[in-house]
């Protein structure tokens, strides 16, 4: 299949995604609670600015305003007729700032979890599932996006559901899962795991990786972990801008652009092909990591304490590949730059 994210995977090392667009939002006026999703027609200008703001930071790929754009989602504001309205408009709005670039930009169709859990454990089944995806991907398809992306996802049996809708759509797609709970996703996924479940997909990702989660640390012993599982796509490394702290009735990211900057280049020799930043990552953050990424030559593959030592300790002792519980260690101090 020919389209604009595998040829520039084709001709570049590694690419730059975007960053946040929650917590941007939320810096713009997005209120808790609030569906971000209709902005896309009602705060057009901000939408715009929000790409706009990683397209001239130097992403090569940024995610449309779309993540909970699926009915069950958006049924909670009493939207779920809107599915393909409001998703033909996040894509059209990206496709327009990436036209207007003068270069390459991949448009990538956000597509979050549906925020239900899926049989036998919960009431969601697998064709409902499907159904849901199809239709948010034929929005996002109509408004112009490259490729499909399916993120923040903690069952792989959603993620299965996705693969199939995108099929159904015929369009391409990267999938990430977040590993929040001590190394593994919140339905107790490793990294080795989800290579393996991967394979096993009638419909292949173009690339896959990890999102979110804890901290930037715990994303990066999950790349490795992706690595170390024989992982023969490329991968995706989407982590978060530090450590959020609640701050005069607020949620801050501690994570400052150098220490993106780290991360980037970390990850890079961890294996990632497409690297960006997930909650609390701004276009200040994107600047710094870009220019890292050129700039810096790229190494082997880092050691876990060179990992903590320049962005901070992990949040478990074990990411669950070595077969241990989650057993929390104490998180170590980041290390002082002289």
């Amino acid at each position: 299949m020919t389209n604009a994210l595998s040829k520039l995977l084709e001709t570049r090392d590694w690419l730059m995604a975007d960053g946040a667009t929650g917590t941007n939002l939320f810096n713009m006026g997005l209120m808790s609670g609030d569906a971000p999703e209709m902005w896309n027609v009602e705060e057009t200008a901000k939408i715009t600015a929000l790409y706009k703001g990683a397209a001239d930071a130097g992403s090569d790929i940024f995610l449309t305003n779309s993540f909970g754009g699926n009915a069950s989602r958006l049924k909670l504001h009493n939207a779920q007729d809107r599915v393909h309205e409001l998703n033909k408009a996040a894509a059209e709005l990206g496709r327009a700032v990436a036209d207007q670039s003068g270069r390459t930009i991949v448009v990538a169709g956000s597509v979050g979890p549906t925020g239900e859990i899926m049989s036998p454990m919960g009431s969601l089944t697998h064709e409902i599932a499907v159904e849901m995806f199809h239709e948010q991907a034929e929005g996002l398809k109509a408004g112009g996006v490259d490729v499909l992306w399916v993120e923040t996802i903690s069952a792989v049996e959603e993620l299965a559901a996705a693969a199939e809708a995108f099929a159904l759509a015929d369009m391409p797609w990267c999938g990430t899962m977040s590993f929040d709970t001590a190394g593994r996703t919140m339905m107790g996924i490793t990294s080795a795991e989800m290579v393996k479940r991967l394979g096993k997909l009638s419909y292949q990702p173009l690339a896959f990786g990890a999102n979110c989660g804890v901290g930037a640390s715990d994303l990066l012993r999950t790349v490795l972990g992706f690595s170390e599982a024989g992982a023969t796509l490329p991968i995706i490394a989407k982590g978060n801008a530090g450590i959020p702290k609640y701050h005069d009735g607020h949620i801050h990211y501690d994570g400052t652009p150098a220490l993106m900057a780290d991360y980037a280049v970390l990850a890079r020799d961890c294996g990632a092909t497409i690297i960006g930043g997930c909650c609390g990552t701004t276009p200040e953050h994107l600047v710094a990591m870009r220019e890292a990424l050129q700039t810096r030559p790229k190494s082997a593959p880092p050691s876990l304490d060179t990992i903590t030592d320049a962005l901070g300790g992990f949040s478990s002792a074990s990411d669950g590949t070595d077969g241990a519980g989650p057993v929390a260690s104490p998180r170590r101090g980041r290390r002082r730059k002289p």
